[in-house]
């Protein structure tokens, strides 16, 4: 094949709006059908899923090792287990999240009955983010097949290997009348956000939000955006340091070096304990990743150089150059950021001004720990807040006064693992929610259905209107029969 006609299958193969346009009409006659909507077929979806992730587990390991050097520890346990684990409830609870709620009716509709019923949207579209390219993929898929919806997946082009290994595997395992993956970038984002969809699912960054929320307003087409925001650590004095340390570890840099929506952004301390909390950060880094952080496997790298350099660009302002107590050791080459810590970087700080989304501590002191709440409510709400306390008081007034997408007392990052918990941001930090049910409720309409039989006919709602009748409706619409009576009688 010459280079022109190589060049020529390229054009005709890319995915433009022409083929967006092609790929909804072919969904939509399958959504048509009816398919997707039987109890079956999002079992057998579902079932197909889960059996994925265990036959090809050692596959998405090791994509995740190419893309970011993620420790295999961290995909089995952090993606693949929680995804099963997604697929496990979605199955055991389908029929009970699929079932009718009958609800209550009121005198005002007597003799009636009532329920809401759960419909699938139609098809829908999910974009995808590079830092958990499995979990954050496929956890929103497990939801719209829950609840009866054709899928299309655009994973994130910035983990390819997943991307590539994602078309493969859906394309092999899944139903591909309903459910497609599209690979690409930029061009396949803007072709697929043309479209008009039932519902958009986008989980990244909040200025690529507004593109998709901007794109879904031009067809009123309703969004989930998982975005993410500054997470603060309010640290007390009054705890187990030790094991207050390992767990802003665990959730910082064992969460993909600091690559995760939901890890730690910064900690607010008081100066007085400050200095130990430093130390403790020290000792336990130290034990969990060596004295040569950059060699450690049990650490995922930056993710490519445009990140590096961001990242690199914050640890270099002149503002906190100096104020590394920990770590700052870099290697380009291998998109290497040691774990470091920072000590009273000054707020107006260019890491104090955007999400960190990398190795990055910084340490905020305040005269009294009461203050943190008003630094952290002082910003943009963020995806997720947490505090290291045992004061009964305090840890009420944290939950009554910082506003976010969710909240941990005495650990981070474990709400995401709880699936009877919504998970989403709030303000900036997202819009909607998912996770077990919610996911399901996510992609359904929730329609009203009300029944009636031709028996009780009232006069009452019909013309002529007269001031008895006047006086009965409004009882009727109060609810009250004492009152009902009264209007009957004229005395009201």
């Amino acid at each position: 094949m010459s280079t022109v006609e190589s060049e020529k299958k390229k054009k005709k193969e890319a995915f433009d709006a022409e083929a967006g346009s092609l790929l909804m009409k072919e969904l939509r006659g399958t959504f048509a059908s009816g398919k997707t909507r039987s109890y079956e077929w999002r079992v057998s979806q579902l079932n197909a899923l889960s059996n994925l992730l265990v036959d090809h587990e050692q596959q998405i390991v090791d994509a995740l090792l190419n893309d970011l050097a993620k420790p295999p520890l961290e995909t089995v346990v952090y993606e693949i287990a929680m995804l099963k684990n997604s697929c496990k409830v979605a199955l055991k609870e389908l029929k009970h999240w699929m079932a009718s709620e009958k609800v209550k009716t009121s005198l005002t509709t007597f003799p009636s009955s009532a329920e809401i019923v759960s419909e699938p949207l139609g098809v829908v579209l999910i974009i995808s983010a590079w830092n958990y390219p499995l979990l954050l993929s496929l956890d929103p898929v497990v939801g719209a097949i829950a609840a009866g919806n054709a899928v299309v997946l655009k994973p994130s082009e910035i983990a390819p290997a997943m991307s590539s290994l994602l078309a493969k595997l859906l394309g092999e395992h899944m139903d591909n009348s309903s459910i497609r993956v599209v690979e690409g970038a930029v061009d396949e984002t803007s072709a697929l956000l043309q479209q008009k969809w039932d519902k958009i699912f986008y989980t990244g960054n909040g200025r690529v939000g507004r593109i998709v929320m901007a794109a879904a307003a031009k067809h009123l087409t309703p969004v989930v955006l998982e975005l993410g925001g500054k997470s603060p650590v309010v640290v007390d004095s009054n705890i187990n340091l030790k094991v207050a340390t390992r767990r802003i570890i665990a959730g910082k840099w064992g969460c993909n070096n600091g690559q995760a929506c939901i890890s730690p952004d910064y900690v607010i301390t008081t100066k007085d304990y400050a200095p130990k909390l430093v130390d403790a950060l020290k000792t336990e880094l130290e034990k969990f990743y060596g004295k040569n952080p950059l060699e450690s496997k049990d650490l995922s790298r930056i993710v490519n150089s445009n990140h590096f350099a961001r990242l690199a660009k914050l640890l270099d302002d002149d503002k906190v150059s100096g104020k590394i107590v920990y770590g700052g050791e870099k290697d380009e080459g291998k998109l290497r950021i040691s774990p470091t810590v920072l000590l009273d970087v000054p707020r107006d700080s260019l890491i104090m001004s955007e999400e960190i989304f990398g190795p990055l501590l910084p340490i905020l002191t305040v005269d009294k720990l009461e203050e943190s709440f008003d630094v952290i409510n002082s910003g943009s709400k963020p995806l997720a807040a947490y505090i290291f306390t045992t004061d009964k008081k305090l840890k009420e007034q944290f939950v009554m006064t910082v506003s976010a997408g969710g909240l941990v007392v005495n650990d981070t990052t474990l709400h995401l693992a709880v699936h009877t918990l919504p998970f989403g941001g709030v303000g900036e930090s997202g819009v909607g929610a998912y996770h077990g049910k919610f996911s399901f409720d996510a992609f359904s309409h929730k329609k009203a259905v009300l029944y009636r039989s031709f028996m009780g006919d009232a006069s009452v709602r019909y013309p002529p209107y007269t001031n008895t009748k006047l006086r009965l409706l409004k009882a009727l619409i109060g609810g009250g029969i004492l009152g009902i009576i009264r209007a009957l009688f004229g005395l009201s």
